[in-house]
């Protein structure tokens, strides 16, 4: 059996691992000349800054001298350690990466690191059990209660903060009434014992280039610059590609695009209307992201910290963010807003005041050498909301699916996009 992917992101990759694991012969079209998709990495430069336009991510500020530096498009740390989707698929296909993980911090009046005490955990553990041991089918009445209304129930003390801001960082949304407590506490059941977050010791581009490795090392085919200009379908069955002059043929078609792009290469006659109008309704998430290189980076090296900037005029009226030390000598941040406040000049400029602000709490600013503030209006896929539900993998039409983190697979960003791999592979394996 033969399959396409197009797309060379953690999401196409991790399909076309798995499938060439089970005997497929896979061939991956990316129209980057890079693999990683929006979650590559690249050094500063002149390349770096030509890429990020082309994922919907826009410059904001900078320095004018800055190093030669690796640093990642977003803000790409990952949930969960061992039990989250991408190092359980790396597991699975016998892959090593060393992973740094850490404990959160909070940026508050003072600094509390880690966030949560020891006895902080006992006071609320009864209530954490409670929630993240749930039934099943008590979690899929949950998606539609938002996490206000849970805020409502269970917010008291420590625990009121932990619903306010954990939620927000789960599903890069702000607005605590849009946000799914069913989604939140399932993402959250799924790492129940794993590492708050962890990334990759040698940078997260080493997750793509491992995936490739072993792709092509079973005979895959990844060709870079190549853009995939139309899915072909027939009679309600996806047959093949057209890629520049070339009609090439296959027996299953798995799309990594960002899924409101899909009918800029998948003729719309061919959907059903109610699904069209299903995905052209689908929201992403955007942030504002920063990168500030430092010479003293030991006090603070493999520590992540979290923030929340109360009462400001964002949408849902706080703004929850992340400050991480785990690149060498760079400080990764960011900020949650909405893909519309993404577009807004003044509103970056306040989110870049306020992570300023947490920053100068933890780093005196003559540390600081060079910086770079980008405006992410494309982050996750699609926003895991009450009212913006991730589709499944299969879409109407026979052979043809959909990977990444766009889709309704276990956790968020990387993990999601990994996990959904998983579920092509299950079916396409039935």
């Amino acid at each position: 059996m033969k399959a396409c992917i197009i797309g060379a992101g953690v999401g196409g990759l991790a399909c076309g691992a798995l499938l060439a694991k089970n005997g497929w012969e896979v061939e991956i079209y990316e129209k980057e000349g890079i693999v990683g998709g929006r979650a590559m990495s690249m050094e500063l430069g002149e390349e770096y800054f030509k890429a990020i336009k082309r994922f919907n991510i826009s410059v904001l500020d900078f320095s004018e001298e800055y190093e030669s530096k690796e640093v990642d498009l977003g803000f790409h740390l990952i949930g969960g350690g061992k039990k989250g989707g991408c190092i359980r698929l790396l597991n699975s296909l016998g892959i090593e990466i060393e992973f740094i993980g850490s404990k959160i911090g909070f940026i508050g009046e003072k600094i509390n690191y880690p966030f949560l005490s020891r006895f902080d955990k006992i006071k609320m553990m009864p209530r954490i059990i409670q929630l993240l041991t749930t039934r099943r089918s008590k979690l899929e009445e949950m998606k539609k209660n938002s996490m206000e209304e849970m805020i409502k129930k269970y917010g008291k003390g420590k625990m009121k903060e932990v619903l306010e801001i954990f939620p927000r960082l789960i599903t890069t949304v702000n607005d605590l009434s849009k946000i799914s407590a069913g989604e939140v506490f399932f993402a959250q059941r799924e790492l129940l014992g794993g590492q708050p977050v962890v990334y990759p010791k040698n940078g997260l581009g080493e997750i793509s280039e491992k995936l490739k490795e072993y792709i092509e090392g079973r005979n895959g085919k990844i060709f870079l610059s190549h853009k995939v200009e139309e899915i072909i379908i027939e009679d309600n069955v996806a047959k093949g590609i057209k890629t520049g002059k070339e009609e090439k043929y296959y027996d299953t078609i798995i799309s990594t695009i960002p899924l409101q792009n899909i009918f800029s290469i998948a003729k719309e006659e061919n959907f059903p209307k109610e699904w069209k109008q299903y995905i052209k309704n689908l929201k992403p998430t955007a942030s504002l992201v920063s990168y500030h290189a430092i010479d003293d980076f030991e006090n603070f090296k493999n520590k992540s910290f979290v923030f929340i900037e109360r009462n400001c005029n964002f949408e849902g009226n706080d703004v929850v963010g992340m400050i991480d030390f785990k690149k060498e000598g760079i400080v990764q941040s960011y900020a949650i807003c909405s893909p519309e406040e993404a577009k807004n000049k003044e509103k970056m400029n306040e989110l870049m005041e306020i992570i300023e602000k947490n920053l100068k709490k933890i780093i005196p600013e003559k540390k600081v050498k060079w910086y770079i503030y980008s405006a992410v209006k494309y982050l996750d896929g699609v926003a895991k909301t009450i009212d913006c539900i991730k589709p499944g993998v299969a879409t109407p039409v026979k052979n043809l699916y959909i990977a990444g983190d766009y889709v309704n697979s276990k956790g968020v960003g990387i993990n999601c996009a990994a996990d959904s791999s998983n579920l092509i592979s299950s079916i396409l394996s039935a």
